[in-house]
């Protein structure tokens, strides 16, 4: 009878903890959810070793608008001037200056969010070291949450002067609203056409709102 006993409890104190690992795995997958659609820029899909431009309005990148004058999906296979130009995530990253280098274009996305609550940003900017070239020597992207300034990234590797180098940047804002909008702006300056951007990731922090 003890064996007997002993033996069931094993199994079901075994099963039990399966079950509570699961739900635990579960729990931690949606509390890391990404909140943002497309963060690595797959859709549409861009012919292999080339660029698509999408004009100012445009909503054809699968859950983002493009605000500012206008934004480039990337393949990774794309090359120019003996450059390449890898995804930092995926296959295909945005370029933030477009198919003509010049400012303010920017690319934005609406996420639902619980007021009072903490939401962690992560994204990748990819710069290419092109001194004397067209795409510049740094890549500065500015990111906005409904309209106020959240912080202004650089990317000022230099020792990447054949190959499109990524950094990733985190940051965090406490929502006030039930939907937040955030925005992505290419701060480069006109001469340099290339700012990248790739691997977005929004998730909810832990905690109840307040």
């Amino acid at each position: 009878m003890t064996a007997f006993l002993g033996t069931n409890t094993q199994r079901y104190a075994r099963a039990l903890a399966a079950s509570s690992a699961m739900l635990l795995t579960s729990a931690a997958v949606d509390a890391s959810t990404n909140l943002f659609a497309n963060g690595s820029f797959e859709s549409p899909r861009v012919p292999a070793g080339k660029l698509t431009n999408f004009a100012s309005g445009s909503t054809d990148i699968a859950g983002w608008t493009v605000a500012g004058a206008e934004a480039s999906l990337i393949d990774s296979t794309f090359s120019s001037f003996s450059i390449q130009f890898p995804a930092s995530e995926g296959s295909q990253w945005l370029d933030l200056t477009g198919f003509l280098a010049s400012t303010g274009e920017t690319i934005k996305q609406t996420a639902p969010t619980v007021v009072g609550r903490t939401y962690y940003l992560s994204f990748a900017v990819g710069n290419v070291f092109n001194r004397h070239g067209i795409y510049g020597t740094r890549s500065t992207v500015a990111v906005m949450v409904n309209g106020v300034p959240l912080g202004t990234f650089t990317n000022s590797c230099t020792t990447c002067t054949n190959k499109l180098s990524w950094e990733t940047f985190t940051a965090s804002f406490v929502a006030d609203s039930t939907t937040t909008v955030i925005e992505f702006l290419n701060k480069d300056p006109s001469t340099d056409n290339c700012n990248g951007l790739d691997a977005v990731v929004l998730t909810e922090g832990s905690g109840g709102a307040t």
